[in-house]
């Protein structure tokens, strides 16, 4: 039985089976969850600063080829990179799904461009199975856990590890111009 708990995009709640007051002492953990090709993500809300329709992305030469360039909003400009671009997958054109998430990353903001959002969920620490050490390898050790929904698995990335030293290298050449 599910305790998994769903928050529209609009704020309303509602719940997938039945919510049980054990999994709330445990103290859930919310999470945005998104679409990238056909599998669903989730990143921890407190990560996410907001996310907003996709506009024009300037592009900045001689960048790594998942930074699609650079983005100004409300006068800060900020790094857009290209999750799919950044998981080794095939390039899809943007909808009217397509979504820019805007995330503090350390001491950072940057934009990450996906295929749509879905919504919120509450997650009680319990339901958060760890990675298969199969999967999960020095170059992926951003996949922190998986979460069973309905019909499918949600992939909990921890952006800090997905946007660490690597990637702060290649934001810190763009901001420098020298990427």
């Amino acid at each position: 039985m599910s305790s998994i708990m769903h928050e529209t995009p609009h704020g309303l709640m509602k719940t997938a089976d039945s919510m049980q007051d054990d999994s709330l002492a445990i103290g859930p953990m919310q999470l945005v969850s998104f679409k990238l090709g056909g599998e669903t993500y989730g990143i921890e809300i407190t990560k996410i600063r907001e996310i907003i329709l996709v506009g024009e992305i300037t592009r900045v030469p001689e960048t790594p080829h998942y930074v699609k360039g650079l983005i100004n909003l409300r006068n800060s400009v900020i790094p857009v990179i290209d999750l799919r671009a950044r998981f080794s997958m095939t390039e899809n054109p943007r909808t009217s799904d397509s979504r820019i998430m805007v995330l503090n990353v350390g001491q950072r903001t940057i934009g990450i461009l996906v295929d749509s959002v879905n919504e919120v969920l509450r997650v009680s620490t319990e339901q958060i199975s760890p990675a298969p050490a199969t999967v999960t390898s020095l170059s992926n050790q951003y996949m922190t856990g998986l979460v069973q929904l309905d019909h499918q698995l949600l992939i909990l990335l921890d952006v800090d590890k997905l946007f660490s030293e690597e990637s702060a290298m290649a934001m810190n050449g763009i901001f420098e111009g020298k990427a």
